[in-house]
């Protein structure tokens, strides 16, 4: 088997800000047919190789990824780089595509995880920083979207020197180069500029926020503050400190919502970067009528987890994450996506072993230092979507007064 992906950096970076959904419809796109392919043709033509071949986009790339018989590899990159160099554009694809993306985002609207999280980023990032808003956009903007623009946004921003090849499997080296060079000799530089970004909005207290979801069963809980980028030197300690706090099943939050209150099928704490600032969320959809003191327990466990962890806690974390790297390096797959994580952040060739050691080295300081420097329940967002009509007066014991009333869009509902 040989697994390889092309990444093309951009994504929904390169969108218009009020107009969000154009990267992901490129994306979803690319596999609707080839200039000399229908999108039948080209399904069949990956089916008769027994290949998989996905294109799709993210916050900060556009990706094409494909896994085949080592014996195919050669025919399956042909039909990689027809998509790629050679897209169809069909428009009856294109409307139907649309269509399903905007039934997907009422579908989403429909549901309070989906939305807590969407209107958590906008909290956390602010209305003028693209990652505040959802990938496939809204239904306003992909409504608008025409196929032209489609067509610029593939023009434009498909560089070469923005990409990265990545490849596993049961192929050398040298065989791999002799195929991706076609690669360099097609692929014309042009000048993109990935957009700066505002940094984060930084919080000097808490503020409660409520989206409405009248006769919600469950609550929707988002409590959390802006965080370092996968890039800086403490993300990764940071995800040490944050495994025993809920970075797990047995993490702390979980242990008490799920297992010994049973309000939740799971709690969750966890770090979220990339090449930007990310942020720490804490989550979990809970029983309605435990909406109040399930956010209460969040508060009062990470205040806790600030004073520190015992050795016997600190010991747990260092096995179990370190044990469990081994699942890192069990299929081809998982070994390209380690390179193409070398690729994305330019990351040292051992960067594995490094992180291994950082967990190794952790001291109960470290761990208590990271975890007061990135969490602080008195400056985070708390968010709840759920059963206004039941919850929103239950919810001003918190202290963080009258919470605000937000729409589903995440608007200050007036």
């Amino acid at each position: 088997m040989v697994d390889f992906q092309i990444a093309i950096k951009g994504g929904m970076l390169l969108d218009d800000i009020n107009k969000v959904g154009v990267a992901n419809l490129v994306g979803r796109m690319m596999t609707q047919g080839t200039k000399n392919k229908t999108p039948l043709e080209l399904e069949q033509a990956i089916d008769e190789l027994g290949a998989n071949i996905n294109v799709y986009a993210t916050d900060e790339s556009v990706v094409l990824q494909a896994n085949c018989l080592s014996l195919k590899f050669d025919e399956t990159f042909n039909l990689v780089e027809e998509i790629l160099f050679e897209p169809r554009w069909d428009k009856k694809e294109f409307d139907r595509m649309k269509n399903e993306i905007i039934e997907s985002i009422k579908r989403n609207k429909t549901s309070a995880s989906a939305t807590a999280s969407n209107v958590f980023q906008k909290l956390v990032y602010g209305d003028n920083n693209i990652l505040s808003k959802n990938i496939v956009g809204t239904e306003e903007s992909v409504t608008a979207i025409t196929l032209d623009e489609l067509k610029n946004y593939y023009k434009k921003y498909f560089a070469p020197q923005l990409s990265s090849v990545t490849i596993a499997g049961n192929v050398s080296e040298n065989d791999a180069m002799d195929v991706f060079k076609s690669l360099a000799d097609k692929w014309q530089k042009i000048d993109v500029k990935i957009p700066e970004l505002p940094a984060p909005k930084t919080l000097s207290s808490s503020t409660c926020y409520f989206i409405d979801f009248p006769g919600a069963r469950q609550s929707e809980i988002r409590i959390g503050s802006s965080g370092p980028a996968y890039t800086d030197t403490d993300y990764f300690k940071a995800t040490v400190m944050n495994y025993k706090l809920g970075g797990s099943f047995n993490g702390v939050v979980n242990m008490i919502l799920r297992e010994e209150k049973g309000y939740t099928y799971g709690a969750r704490t966890n770090f979220a970067g990339t090449e930007f600032p990310g942020y720490f969320v804490a989550s979990a959809g809970v029983q309605s009528n435990a909406t109040l003191e399930s956010a209460q327990i969040f508060r009062d466990e990470m205040n806790k987890y600030r004073d520190g962890v015992s050795v016997e806690d600190l010991d747990f974390t260092k096995n179990a994450m370190i044990k469990s790297n081994a699942l890192r390096f069990e299929t081809i797959g998982a070994l390209r996506g380690i390179l193409s994580q070398i690729a994305k952040y330019n990351l040292p060739f051992d960067y594995v072993q490094d992180q291994e050691k950082q967990i190794q080295d952790m001291t109960l300081d470290e761990h208590k230092n990271i975890a007061q420097k990135y969490i602080h329940t008195d400056k985070m967002i708390y968010l709840i979507a759920g059963d206004a009509a039941t919850q929103l007066e239950k919810v001003k014991e918190l202290g963080l007064g009258d919470p605000i009333l937000l729409d589903k869009d995440g608007n200050i509902v007036k």
